[in-house]
């Protein structure tokens, strides 16, 4: 693992929580993408060389939703950026924690993406990610 690449932060209310962001790191957000895949709508912030991503859930079945229902706003994940994401993978699974997904996939902001189960990491939903080469 590279670094840490963001902080992903579950919200209710994106367009709330961009406002309160802006004020809270003086500098607005610099992107909003939908990923359908998860049923969420993103917003990136950049402090420095860190990123913070919010999510909004854009329906009840996503992840985000479901997060929301059981633990409230905050703090969802923690993401790494790694060179070869399907390598990281496998020497995870070598090390005994479970990864979520069986490959990686498109995730926001041009990533493929993967998770590895919380339950295995001491509660911390951990997100593995690539940039996407094109």
């Amino acid at each position: 693992m590279n670094k840490i690449e963001h902080l992903g932060i579950a919200v209710k209310d994106l367009k709330t929580s961009n406002i309160l962001f802006e004020k809270l790191l003086g500098a607005p957000h610099y992107k909003i993408e939908d990923v359908l895949s998860e049923g969420v709508k993103t917003s990136f912030f950049k402090v420095g060389p860190n990123k913070i991503e919010l999510l909004e859930a854009t329906n009840e079945d996503s992840p985000i939703a479901k997060f929301l229902e059981k633990k409230g706003e905050g703090i969802h994940h923690i993401a790494f950026e790694v060179d070869d994401i399907v390598l990281e993978m496998e020497r995870l699974k070598g090390e005994g924690f479970t990864i979520l997904n069986e490959v990686p996939k498109k995730g926001a902001d041009n990533k493929l993406v993967a998770f590895v189960h919380p339950k295995t990491s001491n509660g911390v939903l951990v997100e593995l990610c690539q940039e996407i080469r094109e």
